[in-house]
C-alpha cells in the first residue's frame, strides 16, 4: 500500500499551499475521494470551504464544478433539462452542474428539499434521470457540500436520507494566530490557487480507488464498526441511530486510512480516528438529550469509549487466502 501512502500524501502537501493548517481535515478529504464517498463540510463563512473543493479539484486535474443553492432554485437547475430544437425536431439534453467530477454543493441547505431531492440519485447511484433518461455520471465523482451551523433563517434542514448518503462530515474552523499571519502573507501578492498544478493523473486516481477496496479488514474489526453502530441505535440519548450504511462507511473510510498510512490492514485506531467524522451526523438526538445541550459528536464520543477494542490479529488473512 506505498502506492497509496505516496499517491495521498503527494494530494495532503499540494492542498496544504492553500489550506494552511488544517491538515487533519485534508486528510478527510483525501479518503473521501479514496471511498468515492461525499463530503459535509459545516462550517463559517470565510474558513477556506470553496477553496479547499477548487483546490482538490485542481491537484486532481478533474472538472470542477459549483451549485450555489437558493430557495428558489428548480431540480432542473441541478441534474439539466431537455431542450426542444426546432432544427432537427428533436429534444436535446442540456447537462446540469451535477454531471462533473468535483462537485461543490455551496450552502446545500439553502435549497428547498425538492431541490435537494434532486441530489440523492447522483451521490448514491451516480447517475441522474432526466425525462425518463439516464445520464452516467463521470468518474471520479464526488460531492462537497458546505452549510453554515450559525445561518437558520431562510434554510431548510437537510433530510435524514440525504444526510446519510454522506460518507463524512468535518469542520474546518479558525486557523491559529501563526496560520492567519500565513494565509496574509502567502495571499499577498497573488492567490496561491493561481499557480496550483495538478498532481495526479486520472489514472491513478481510478487505481488508487480500486486498490482501497482490498484492505483487509478483519473478522473482529467488522464487529467492532457493528458494535459502534448498533450502540448509537440503542442509546437513551439517541432518538434515531446509524444506519446499516453507517457501518458500511466507516468500515470503508478505515480501509481508506490504513492504505494512506502504507498498511494493508485495519486496525481498530483507523475505526475509533473516524467514528466522530462518519457516525455524528447520521444519528438524530433526543429531545431530552438536546436540553442538555448534548451533541451528537459526544454521544459518538461516549459510544466509542463505551465500547470494548477487540484484540488480536488484524492482519492476518483467513486460511487459504493470501495477504492482498
Amino acid at each position: 500500500m506505498a502506492d497509496i501512502k505516496v499517491f495521498s500524501e503527494q494530494i495532503v502537501d499540494n492542498l496544504e499551499k492553500v489550506i494552511v493548517g488544517k491538515r487533519q481535515s485534508i486528510e478527510l478529504i483525501v479518503i473521501g475521494l479514496l471511498c468515492q464517498g461525499h463530503v459535509l463540510i459545516e462550517d463559517v463563512p470565510g474558513v477556506g470551504k470553496t477553496m479547499l473543493a477548487r483546490s482538490l479539484a485542481r491537484s486532481l486535474d478533474c472538472t470542477f464544478n459549483r451549485i450555489q443553492f437558493t430557495p428558489d432554485m428548480l431540480p432542473s437547475d441541478v441534474t439539466g433539462v431537455s431542450i426542444y430544437n426546432q432544427q432537427n425536431n428533436k429534444f436535446e439534453f442540456r447537462p446540469g452542474p451535477i454531471i462533473g467530477q468535483i462537485i461543490l454543493a455551496d450552502e446545500i441547505n439553502r435549497a428547498t428539499p425538492k431541490t435537494q431531492a434532486a441530489l440523492l440519485e447522483a451521490m448514491e447511484e451516480r447517475q441522474v434521470t432526466v425525462d425518463g433518461v439516464t445520464h452516467i455520471l463521470p468518474k471520479p465523482f464526488m460531492v462537497m457540500a458546505t452549510q453554515n451551523p450559525i445561518e437558520y433563517e431562510g434554510t431548510f434542514p437537510l433530510p435524514e436520507a440525504q444526510l446519510d448518503r454522506f460518507l463524512l462530515r468535518l469542520r474546518l474552523g479558525y486557523p491559529s494566530i501563526a496560520d492567519e499571519i500565513r494565509v496574509l502573507d502567502d495571499q499577498q501578492i497573488q492567490h496561491p490557487l493561481e499557480t496550483l498544478k495538478s498532481v495526479v493523473k486520472l489514472r491513478e486516481i481510478l487505481q488508487a480507488i480500486d486498490d482501497v477496496k482490498h484492505i483487509y479488514v478483519s473478522p473482529a474489526i467488522k464487529r467492532y464498526v457493528v458494535e459502534l453502530t448498533t450502540r448509537t441505535r440503542q442509546s437513551a440519548d439517541v432518538y434515531l441511530g446509524a444506519s446499516p450504511r453507517g457501518s458500511l462507511s466507516l468500515a470503508r473510510a478505515g480501509q481508506a486510512r490504513a492504505a494512506m498510512l502504507g498498511r494493508d490492514h485495519v486496525l481498530p485506531d483507523d475505526i475509533q480516528t473516524l467514528a466522530v467524522a462518519v457516525l455524528a451526523h447520521r444519528i438524530i438526538v433526543s429531545p431530552a438529550a438536546r436540553l442538555r445541550d448534548l451533541s451528537s459528536d459526544r454521544i459518538v464520543q461516549e459510544v466509542v469509549h463505551a465500547t470494548s477494542v477487540p484484540g488480536g490479529e488484524f492482519a492476518s488473512e483467513p486460511v487459504g487466502k493470501k495477504p492482498k
